[in-house]
């Protein structure tokens, strides 16, 4: 046995040395996030870039702290720029449909909205206070009194003339009647039935005649009304002007630098004589609900809708929309119900994030963008045209659900997008618009070089975090076997994972067991038993399958010899967890034609990976044994008991020394089990999985019983990618169980075989009684058979 190919203890696992690095009591706080310069360089540039086009894509998996790093980037700039304006919706009084929008500057939304409150307060105390004043009732008096003085003139004249005609003019508020005078004294209706028939008649002459005069003396009393009407009208309009002009004046003065206020200042001092006119006149009720229900109705026609006021402090908003659909993203019109109908007004305009981050950063999941209707391209539209527009996608469907259309607002957005690799190509490939308006890329690895500078990072990171969750604080060993989690997550003793979240919850984990024992650090133990906690909670199915090797179930040797049988080791991934587990790779050879027949492919379990090992396994043998002779053979592979799906070539070098060990009819130790994919040379391939894949057959020997002959076969090249549980390593150390690594077919053969695999010779041939001759052999033997088949065949 060569043992020159079993791998030492100290390969097995990375050991971290944290001496000679500085770990600080107190950790600061890094900038940017730890071993993505590519990533954080391109975020930087693309939020640098003033010029449209220049949103930002972060492309990589989830768990990468991808949110992170943009919201700690992005908070420190944030603070080094100016807050952009504020925006509120008011009424537009000429048209209420189309409510106005005013631009203020920053934190002046609230200040607009108090001092709109106030001027609303004081007007319900000067109005109408100020109509029952002194001086405007004299004024109103004065005009009434003119009005009354013409008509009395008027009705004067008429009762003179009635008076020559013994008739008397009776005045009762505006209605005039006529009475005949006798004696002195005027007739009452039964008197005047009394008088003779010709008197009467003359006497309804009479009225006839001073009613046409009655209508020519008074031919102008409308337009003495509409006069006086007009003059009232004029007087109440100075007196409101009068009024509120000091409330003006102060408002007026107090936002001169901002036109939009100052235009709907005027369009407010416009607009008040007639509201004034409706709710402030006297005469009104004066109870509390009343009042309160004035100050409602000037609420609502004059109080500005504050959608957005951005705080000077904070600089440039930065917004992260969870649930980024229509209405949360682009702002939404309320409505509410009277009597039924559904009615809406400039104050149920609500913002949507675009408003928020106006000025500013908004982040958002690509995918959940991509899932709602309507949003992908609304957002498009916003971003190409510079402008936010509250309007209703489902409009196009035919459902109007909206009836106000409020002023668009200028949009000036640097959108950032998260989102995986897949959904970053399909978006560059479906939508032609995509690069034009996101052209920055950045970039996630999903591992992080291992040196000094890395894992002093990954360990302040790990300090930080313990300090700011409220964890206990971590001693040295315990940031030490994170380290080396991290390193087993990435498969690769140079690599850390670049999934940092999944180390930053199993510090959450720990400190749960850290508290359970009182102790006042986090050590090592507490993150070993986090991580035996976590596999435990995963493992009921890697169990189940082991009992079911251990009770003879599922056919699995780990002792004696056997032709055309091996040991494959596999990995199986079921939701977020994934194990090893070892499974029977089986091999029969026979005369004939046929080639290598894929039992998983032909039932159509077999992916297309795992179909191309197989296939090159043809390549293997008709370049190292048929140089002199055609290739023929038949022959199956079946991983037995298995029946899903199987993907991936990490079988193919089990599979190639099975079928040799059929075609040679060698035995094989089933003590061993073998991982590695081949090419056609015959040299031996990295596959992933490798930590899993030795641990699963390590459970199965250590449950039948550890006795020194059992081994793992692994690729040279995967040898970097060692990071073994302790157990694994101690009994390696205890000479218990062994780890090979190879780099060709042959190292494999001699290992599983005890015997010598050959090298071919300068004539191309191969040592007598090596495996190699006994296939070639083999090989040359079938094909004459097939030969001399064909030959009866043609006779025939």
């Amino acid at each position: 046995m060569s043992s020159h190919l079993k791998l030492p203890i100290d390969s097995l696992k990375l050991t971290i040395d944290l001496n000679g690095i500085d770990l600080p009591e107190v950790p600061r706080l890094q900038t940017g996030i730890l071993g993505q310069p590519r990533a954080q360089s391109a975020l930087e540039f693309g939020i640098a870039m003033p010029n449209p086009g220049y949103n930002v894509f972060v492309m990589g998996e989830t768990g990468l702290g991808r949110l992170t790093m943009i919201m700690n980037h992005l908070e420190t700039l944030a603070h080094t720029r100016t807050a952009p304006s504020s925006y509120a919706y008011v009424d537009n009084f000429d048209n209420s449909r189309e409510p106005v929008a005013i631009e203020l500057p920053a934190e002046y939304g609230q200040v607009l909205s108090k001092d709109i409150e106030k001027f609303l307060d004081d007007l319900l105390e000067n109005f109408p206070a100020a109509f029952e004043s002194p001086t405007y009732q004299q004024k109103k008096s004065a005009i009434e009194r003119q009005f009354s003085q013409n008509y009395n003139a008027a009705i004067d004249i008429v009762d003179k003339k009635a008076q020559t005609l013994s008739i008397a003019l009776f005045k009762e508020s505006e209605t005039i009647t006529f009475a005949p005078i006798r004696k002195d004294k005027s007739l009452n209706e039964e008197q005047f039935q009394q008088l003779p028939q010709a008197e009467r008649d003359i006497f309804h002459k009479h009225v006839e005649e001073l009613e046409d005069y009655l209508s020519e003396v008074l031919l102008e009393l409308p337009q003495w009304r509409r006069a006086m009407i007009d003059k009232i009208k004029q007087l109440d309009s100075d007196t409101i002007s009068l009024a509120i002009e000091p409330l003006f004046a102060e408002l007026e003065e107090k936002y001169q630098n901002i036109d939009d206020v100052i235009t709907y200042l005027a369009e407010i001092k416009k607009h008040l004589n007639l509201s004034i006119a409706d709710y402030l006149m006297p005469g009104r009720t004066s109870d509390a609900r009343e009042s309160a229900a004035k100050r409602l109705a000037l609420n609502e026609l004059y109080a500005p809708n504050v959608i957005v006021d951005n705080k000077l402090e904070s600089g440039a908003p930065i917004i992260y929309e969870p649930h980024p659909i229509y209405p949360n993203l682009f702002g939404r019109i309320e409505y509410v119900s009277d009597q039924g109908a559904l009615i809406t007004n400039y104050q149920k305009i609500c913002a949507g994030s675009l408003h928020r981050a106006n000025g500013g950063y908004l982040i958002l999941d690509a995918e959940k963008l991509l899932t709602y209707p309507f949003v992908w391209d609304g957002l498009k539209r916003a971003l190409q045209s510079g402008r936010i527009e509250i309007e209703s996608p489902y409009s196009e469907l035919g459902i109007n659900t909206i009836t106000l259309k409020p002023e668009i607002i200028p949009l000036n957005v640097k959108v950032i997008l998260v989102g995986s690799r897949d959904i970053y190509y399909l978006l560059e490939e479906m939508d032609a618009e995509f690069n034009e308006m996101f052209r920055i890329l950045a970039d996630f690895d999903s591992y992080i070089p291992r040196n000094e500078k890395s894992i002093q990072g990954f360990a302040l990171l790990m300090l930080k975090h313990a300090q700011d969750s409220g964890a206990k604080p971590l001693t040295r060993a315990a940031v030490k076997s994170l380290i080396e989690h991290s390193c087993r997550l990435s498969e690769n003793q140079h690599h850390f994972s670049a999934h940092i979240k999944d180390s930053l919850d199993i510090i959450a984990e720990a400190n749960l067991f850290c508290n359970q024992t009182q102790h006042a650090e986090i050590d090592k133990v507490h993150i070993e038993k986090a991580l035996s906690a976590r596999e435990h909670r995963n493992g009921r199915l890697s169990q189940a399958i082991l009992e079911e090797m251990l009770d003879g179930t599922i056919l699995i040797d780990t002792e004696g010899e056997a032709i055309g049988k091996i040991n494959g080791l596999t990995v199986l991934e079921i939701g977020g967890s994934s194990f090893g587990a070892p499974a029977r790779i089986t091999t029969t050879v026979y005369p004939g034609s046929r080639g290598i027949v894929d039992i998983e492919r032909e039932a159509e379990l077999g992916q297309a990976i795992h179909s191309k090992g197989v296939m090159i396994l043809t390549g293997y043998l008709g370049h190292s044994y048929a140089q002199q002779f055609p290739l023929a053979i038949s022959a199956s592979i079946a991983i037995e008991q298995s029946y899903g799906y199987i993907d991936g070539d990490s079988a193919s070098l089990a599979e190639l020394c099975c079928l040799i060990s059929a075609l040679t009819r060698t035995p094989i130790m089933q003590s061993f089990a073998v991982t590695g994919s081949i090419n056609q040379y015959g040299e031996v391939q990295a596959v992933g999985g490798i930590n899993e894949k030795i641990e699963g057959y390590f459970r199965l020997c250590k449950a039948r019983g550890l006795k020194g002959e059992h081994a793992a076969i692994i690729p040279a090249a995967n040898k970097r990618n060692l990071m073994l549980k302790q157990e694994v390593i101690d009994a390696v150390e205890e000479g218990l169980f062994a780890i090979y690594a190879v780099r060709s077919v042959n190292e494999t053969l001699e290992l599983l075989t005890g015997q010598y695999a050959g090298e071919v010779d300068n004539d191309g041939l191969y040592p007598e009684n090596s495996i190699n001759f006994k296939a070639i052999s083999r090989l040359k033997e079938i094909s004459d058979m097939t030969s001399d088949d064909d030959k009866e065949e043609a006779e025939a």
